[in-house]
């Protein structure tokens, strides 16, 4: 399984960084024009609509059309699990329905004095199908999925700090 992973060090306490990113609006904040997102519903682990915070248990539908080409994209996350410690925070979201055959994102927080490191780790699996023979760089990801990950992860590091510091 190939595996992306991007850290930030961000000028603001850990519990700012993670309230911002624990909601669907820091979601849409973070996305960058260029994919398109829509956020199409988000279900709270009981069943409200639109809840306040991405709790354990909470489901998210977005569609994204990068750049407008193509149809666009349905998926569908979960947040399997949510944490919050002393000076450390997570939370994990798999897909469950989308163009990935496998995509787990587990984002991490950790408070370094007034600072939050923060980190985004993604494994994955590209879609079966049309992608055999792409070039790989290393560890199973190819050259495409690379620039697209540096791309959107590079653009979110640099929103939040934008953002919070």
């Amino acid at each position: 399984m190939a595996t992306y992973e991007r850290r930030t060090t961000v000028d603001a306490p850990l519990e700012d960084v993670w309230q911002f990113h624990s909601r669907i609006s820091g979601l849409e904040a973070l996305t960058p024009d260029w994919m398109g997102l829509r956020v199409e519903s988000v279900i709270g682990p009981d069943g409200t609509l639109d809840p306040d915070l991405l709790e354990e248990g909470a489901e998210i539908s977005l569609s994204m059309r990068p750049f407008g080409v193509g149809p666009r994209q349905y998926w569908t996350s979960l947040i399997t699990e949510r944490e919050r410690a002393d000076g450390s925070a997570f939370f994990r979201d798999e897909m469950v329905h989308g163009p990935f055959d496998h995509w787990e994102h587990t984002h991490s927080f950790y408070a370094d004095g007034d600072q939050t490191l923060l980190q985004d780790r993604v494994e994955y699996e590209l879609p079966r199908g049309g992608l055999e023979g792409v070039t790989c760089v290393g560890d199973g990801i190819t050259a495409a999925s690379k620039l697209g990950f540096e791309t959107m992860f590079r653009t979110r590091h640099r929103m939040t700090k934008a953002r919070l510091e």
